[in-house]
C-alpha cells in the first residue's frame, strides 16, 4: 500500500506545480530570489512532501536563508521531526538545518479529535476534493484540544467552511483558521 501512495504522490507532483503547495513560507518571494535559491526551495519542499509518515495531522513549513534551512511546524510522530531534518540535510546546496519542528504531546483525546475533525471537514461535499491527494492541502493540528487549520484552500468559502466544520466538533476548545487563499 505504501508503494501505491508513493506512486500516487509522484504522479501528483508531476501534475501539480510546486507553487500550489503551502509549506514554505519563502514561496511568495520566489519571483525575486536567485534561481539557485528557487531550486533549493523547490527541492526542500519536494523532499518534505515525500516523507512516508507525513500526514494531514502534521504541518511542515520551512524558510530558506541563503543555504540555511529553518524547519518549523508541528508533527504527531517524533520520528517525522528527525526524518524531516535528515532529508533536508541531504539536499544539495543546504549548508545547515535548524530544526524548530514541535512534536505534539501524545494524547488519546487529541487522537479522537483528529479523527472527528477529519470526518467533519472532509465529509463535507464542498471540501471532499481536498482529501483526494496523498497529502491533503488542509492540515488539522490538534494540541490539548485546541485546533489549528493550516495549509491552502482554493477560496474564502472553502476556508470558512473548514473553520465552521471544525468548530462544530464536540470537545474542541478553540479553532484557529490559518488557511491561506492564494491570490488570483
Amino acid at each position: 500500500m505504501a508503494a501505491y501512495h508513493r506512486m500516487l504522490l509522484a504522479a501528483l507532483l508531476a501534475v501539480v506545480p510546486f507553487t500550489s503547495l503551502p509549506y514554505a513560507s519563502a514561496a511568495p518571494q520566489e519571483q525575486n530570489e536567485p534561481k539557485s535559491e528557487q531550486n533549493l526551495i523547490k527541492e526542500v519542499r519536494h523532499q518534505l512532501v515525500l516523507l512516508p509518515y507525513y500526514s494531514v495531522f502534521d504541518n511542515l513549513a520551512f524558510q530558506v536563508r541563503g543555504s540555511k534551512v529553518i524547519l518549523m511546524g508541528q508533527v504527531v510522530r517524533p520520528s517525522l521531526k528527525s526524518d524531516a531534518e535528515a532529508v533536508v540535510k541531504n539536499v544539495e546546496g543546504v549548508s545547515s538545518v535548524e530544526n524548530n519542528i514541535e512534536v505534539l504531546p501524545p494524547s488519546s483525546m487529541d487522537d479522537q479529535l483528529r479523527r472527528a475533525l477529519f470526518r467533519a471537514i472532509y465529509s463535507e461535499p464542498a471540501l471532499s476534493r481536498y482529501a483526494q491527494s496523498a497529502v491533503p492541502s488542509i492540515h488539522i493540528i490538534v494540541k490539548n484540544g485546541n485546533v489549528t487549520l493550516e495549509g491552502v484552500a482554493d477560496n474564502e468559502t472553502d476556508k470558512n467552511m473548514a473553520g465552521l466544520r471544525a468548530n462544530g466538533v464536540p470537545n474542541v476548545f478553540s479553532v484557529k483558521n490559518n488557511l491561506v487563499v492564494p491570490a488570483k
